[in-house]
């Protein structure tokens, strides 16, 4: 079963820095195997950032192929990529659309962290449009096994470094 990207509306009284209370609706990007876990997620999630009352306005499928947190970044930009594929018979250019939400300061940071998620890319694409996006904040599903495999990383560098160090010795 593959996991989809959901896009989740909350509606909250959120407490400002001022102590003013305002109603708020907020949108939240996270990954789930259904509309049932989106929903039980999206309740977990809220759980941790208030004690107030929230409602879940709506939930849909959103349609990021990929989603790119980058560093030092504080919000979500929409990217419209076009593929573009030489079509054999016809000899004309076929271009088809993804998106990707990135995370950036700004649209011309947005544009270079989009370019940078499609370094890998083999085939020709460009960048017809970039948009903010309303969405929050972005809630990945961990299964606990990433922490693991990051503390494991840590050390083999850890190792690489002093065998690395006796060698200089």
């Amino acid at each position: 079963m593959s996991v989809i990207w959901y896009e989740c509306k909350v509606k909250y009284r959120k407490t400002h820095d001022t102590g003013e209370q305002k109603v708020v609706s907020e949108v939240y990007l996270l990954d789930a195997v259904s509309f049932t876990e989106a929903e039980s997620r999206i309740t977990e999630e809220m759980q941790k950032l208030t004690s107030e009352d929230f409602k879940i306005m709506n939930i849909k499928v959103a349609n990021f192929a990929e989603v790119h947190p980058f560093d030092n970044s504080d919000r979500w930009f929409k990217s419209k990529v076009s593929l573009i594929a030489l079509d054999e018979e016809s000899g004309k250019e076929k271009k088809s659309n993804i998106y990707l939400l990135v995370q950036a300061n700004d649209v011309k940071e947005a544009f270079e962290n989009t370019t940078k998620a499609m370094e890998e890319t083999m085939g020709d694409y460009s960048i017809p449009a970039i948009t903010e996006s309303p969405i929050l904040d972005v809630f990945p599903y961990f299964t606990g096994e990433e922490e693991q495999l990051e503390k494991f990383n840590m050390m083999d560098s850890v190792e690489t470094l002093k065998e690395e160090s006796q060698e200089v010795e």
